[in-house]
């Protein structure tokens, strides 16, 4: 009878990349392992089982020099790949070892074969349940009962953690080898840099021997607890239970500050733990996670850039056109002068036009525009414009002064000081708290959103539109969000109120970026008075993909499906809250549209809502941002299967424990961190 122990090992490790190849005092970490295991007595053979996948090929020739055979196989079907391997090997036993376990021990390999041997069992490990640490995993079973779950296995997750399917009982006799103390929560195995650090202390600590025992790392970790004290809040097994997304977010708070560029799209906004967090590809209102599972996204679709839904086909050309073109060169792109004639087209009253990519650099650059124009510092502001130190400046005054703005309780840190008192923030339709700022200040901008939660009251924008006429100060409609929504423009045309300066992006390039400040050309010609200048403001695609993108829009009438379609989901949520007797507040723009549950557990029920809805295949929260793409017959099945979500929320609301329905932290409020 033949033992083959086969270790599974890769590059290709979502949370800590190359990790089987790391250095540890001096050495691959897999030479470690192998080593280490070369002692086990009731071994034959050692093989390793990876992918054949290119990234792989230098930890082929690492092992190959180690004078070990490798099998290269199915880099999902991890099942297959150790049915191959055994095959090859002609194994009737097989002893599963995987490659982030360099504390392996031989002895207690061989422990596992004799105590599989006296059980006669079909599938041994210490793992089930957990009583030695996280690190020294040993499985053991018979070829036949591999051959069997290779065979009968139909689910991916059987398939791809290669067990799993052995420890349902179904047929398979199985024993379980115990310590006779519970070390379970004790981590050596690695699976992340903080892993990779205490392992790397343990083999310089008993250096140049790396034949120790677990018992002796065990003794160390008992009299220098605090070497062992960087990983101990990661979770057993907790690679098994994450998907690919939520590795890579873990891996990218490493390497990013917060973890990616946007707060918005953080997994802490949605489902703190749960959420996949990066898309391989989108398409449509559809986005499919690392692992290639499919979600409608009844969300924020791309923080509200996609109008047209992801990935349109004919925005994507006019793009690929471009690439073909060439994108950058020393003369300017015609593109941008094209654009700009058919925004001033759309806009009468204005007569110039500036472009960048983002909107926070679009609100900074119509400030210093605006600033110049009137020689003065000054700004009132309503709503929210952005990352920059001009606004944020707002909160060097007192933490909450933004707090009705999307930013409660943000700090200003790293904002210059002598900034304080150049923007003073006021709220939507409360005229008497703007005209006092102007009373009392030297005001020189105005800037607010044209409408987000509700609209004007008691002809509140033309108020505006008077004031800062007799005092000379230029008006500025933020239109980033609202823009091309509502109508084919900007949002104030609806309100017949002309601002000096108006200023979009979000959906202008569907997707690709582009912004655009537009206004009089007494305000903007002051723009030459300054310097203002990006060398990735010329580049082409983005006022190609806005060109096509408003020749689309224009044709199809986007602005009339996507809030029609908007105003439905507000009925549809109406409905559901009146049948569940629920209680719901409606805010946003049709096409910006979102609820909220009259409740202080609100913020719970929202995280519910998300955790319940992917799991059946959605992106969803208590908002949509609409696009065309979102079809009457997507809309009946969301609300289909929104429908028991509602009704568990109303059992909590009637005295069920919420907290005990969420598998993780509730989400985060807003801009404001809970988490």
């Amino acid at each position: 009878m033949k033992t083959v122990a086969i270790v599974q090992a890769r590059m290709g490790s979502t949370r800590l990349p190359n990790k089987v190849m790391k250095l540890i005092d001096g050495k691959p970490m897999i030479e470690l392992l192998l080593r280490r295991l070369s002692k086990a007595q009731k071994v034959d053979e050692i093989i390793v089982a990876t992918a054949d996948v290119e990234e792989n090929r230098v930890l082929v020739e690492a092992v190959s020099q180690l004078g070990y055979e490798c099998y290269l196989g199915s880099e999902n079907d991890v099942l297959d790949r150790y049915f191959q391997a055994a095959k090859l090997t002609r194994a009737d036993t097989v002893i599963r070892v995987t490659g982030d376990c360099p504390l392996i021990d031989p002895v207690l390999v061989d422990q596992a074969i004799i105590q599989f041997e006296e059980a006669g069992a079909d599938y041994l490990s210490n793992t089930s349940p957990p009583t030695y640490p996280d690190g020294l995993d040993v499985e053991v079973f018979t070829f036949n009962a591999l051959l069997r779950s290779t065979q009968d296995a139909e689910e991916e997750f059987d398939r791809e953690h290669v067990t799993p399917y052995m420890r349902k009982g179904k047929g398979f006799k199985q024993a379980s080898m115990l310590n006779d103390q519970d070390l379970s929560a004790l981590r050596w195995t690695v699976d992340e840099q903080s892993d990779l650090d205490v392992v790397t202390e343990v083999f310089e600590y008993f250096a140049p021997n790396i034949h120790f025992s677990w018992e002796q790392v065990r003794e160390l970790q008992a009299s220098q607890p605090q070497m062992f004290s960087k990983n101990q809040k990661i979770i057993r097994n907790e690679g098994a239970m994450m998907g690919s997304g939520q590795k890579l977010w873990k891996r990218a708070k490493q390497v990013i500050p917060g973890g990616n560029m946007l707060l918005s799209k953080r997994p802490e906004m949605f489902l703190p733990e749960q959420w996949p967090a990066y898309f391989s590809k989108a398409k449509g209102c559809k986005v499919w996670d690392m692992d290639g599972k499919e979600y409608i996204d009844m969300s924020i679709m791309g923080i509200g850039t996609n109008i047209l839904g992801y990935g349109h086909p004919e925005v994507d050309e006019a793009v690929r056109a471009t690439i073909s073109a060439g994108n950058m060169s020393t003369f300017n792109c015609p593109e941008e002068v094209y654009l700009a004639e058919k925004l001033v087209e759309l806009h009468p009253w204005a007569d110039m036009v500036r472009f960048a990519r983002t909107g926070g650099e679009a609100n900074a650059v119509a400030i210093r525009i605006a600033r110049a124009a009137t020689g003065k510092d000054k700004v009132a502001v309503c709503g929210y414009h952005g990352w920059h130190d001009w606004y944020l400046s707002a909160n060097l005054g007192t933490n909450d002064s933004l707090a009705g703005h999307l930013l409660p309780g943000l700090e200003p840190n790293g904002v210059p000081e002598n900034l304080r008192g150049t923007v003073l923030p006021f709220n939507y339709n409360n005229f008497a708290e703007l005209k006092a700022l102007v009373d009392n200040h030297d005001i020189g901008v105005i800037k607010m959103e044209v409408s987000r939660n509700k609209g004007p009251e008691d002809n509140f924008l033309q108020k505006v539109r008077d004031l800062a006429t007799e005092h000379g100060i230029v008006l500025i409609f933020d239109e980033c969000t609202s823009g091309f929504r509502q109508n084919f423009g900007g949002l104030h045309k609806l309100y017949g109120v002309e601002p000096d300066m108006a200023i979009f992006g979000k959906a202008l390039g569907n997707g690709y970026a582009i912004t655009a400040m537009i206004g009089r050309r007494e305000i903007m010609e002051a723009a030459q008075s300054t310097f203002i200048s990006s060398t990735f403001w010329t580049e082409r695609i983005g006022p190609a993909a806005a060109l096509k993108t408003l020749e689309v829009m224009e044709r199809v009438e986007s602005w009339q499906t996507i809030t029609d379609t908007g105003v439905d989901i507000a009925k549809s949520w109406g409905l559901l809250a009146n049948k569940h007797e629920l209680t719901i507040d409606h805010w946003g723009l049709p096409a910006l549209t979102g609820f909220s549950f009259q409740s202080k557990n609100a913020l719970a029920y929202k995280t519910l809502i998300t955790q319940e809805m992917l799991s059946k295949g959605y992106l969803a929260g208590n908002s949509v941002y609409v696009c065309t793409e979102h079809t009457p017959a997507i809309l009946t099945d969301f609300f289909e299967a929104l429908d028991p979500v509602f009704a568990l929320v109303k059992e909590c609301e009637e005295g069920r424990d919420v907290s005990a329905l969420l598998k993780g932290p509730i989400c985060d409020d807003g801009f404001k961190r809970l988490n």
